[in-house]
């Protein structure tokens, strides 16, 4: 059932972009990062396939899909900062989410928010998602948007220029993605272990000089 769910998103995906052309590239980046399951590794391949003829498309597309992604992680940090909070504590206990792990959250959350940002806007399926947390932590909007940025554009990049180069092939981009996962998730967590230990070890020669 979730495989032809699946199944079905993409084939929505691919219209989108085929039927709507640059239009549809913006409205299913937006909603990618609204929190709804849209694959961006499907959308900007077949972008890069299908409206990229040079660098310059490239470019463009990298551009707009990375804005529709601000403009879609603003929707899902309103949707935290206003519907968050209410949401967890009416089904937080389904999920064994309790007061202590919320506040745990917030406390990472306002210490390491940035990285956090940054980060989860490289990672498949995170991405989507991390729009929510920052609203519910009340990240500085400010904050999370030049992250959010910064961590959208190379990824876009990425996907639309691999559509790009492998043209009728762009498909494949999706299936290396999907088995990247894995070891993507442990090198994020090493990479976030690292920062937290290097940050407190520098906090810690400040205050002993």
């Amino acid at each position: 059932m979730i495989e032809e769910l699946l199944r079905t998103i993409t084939a929505y995906a691919v219209a989108m972009v085929e039927y709507f052309s640059w239009y549809g590239v913006f409205i299913a980046m937006v909603m990618e990062s609204a929190c709804l399951p849209i694959p961006s590794e499907v959308v900007m391949p077949l972008a890069g396939f299908v409206l990229c003829h040079d660098a310059h498309g490239v470019l463009k597309a990298t551009l707009l899909a990375s804005i529709a992604n601000l403009i879609g992680s603003w929707i899902a940090y309103v949707m935290g900062l206003y519907g968050g909070r209410p949401l967890i504590r009416r089904y937080g206990r389904y999920l064994l989410i309790r007061e202590k792990e919320i506040r745990m959250a917030e406390n990472f959350f306002a210490k390491h928010g940035e990285i956090a940002v940054l980060v989860a806007r490289v990672m498949p399926a995170i991405r989507t998602v991390i729009g929510f947390p920052a609203g519910l932590f009340k990240m500085d909007l400010a904050k999370f948007s030049i992250y959010t940025l910064i961590g959208s554009i190379p990824w876009n990049f990425m996907l639309t220029y691999l559509g790009f180069i492998l043209k009728e092939r762009w498909y494949i981009v999706e299936e290396y993605v999907h088995a990247l996962i894995p070891p993507l998730l442990l090198a994020t967590a090493l990479l976030v272990v690292s920062y937290i230990v290097l940050r407190r070890l520098r906090l810690r020669q400040l205050r002993l000089r």
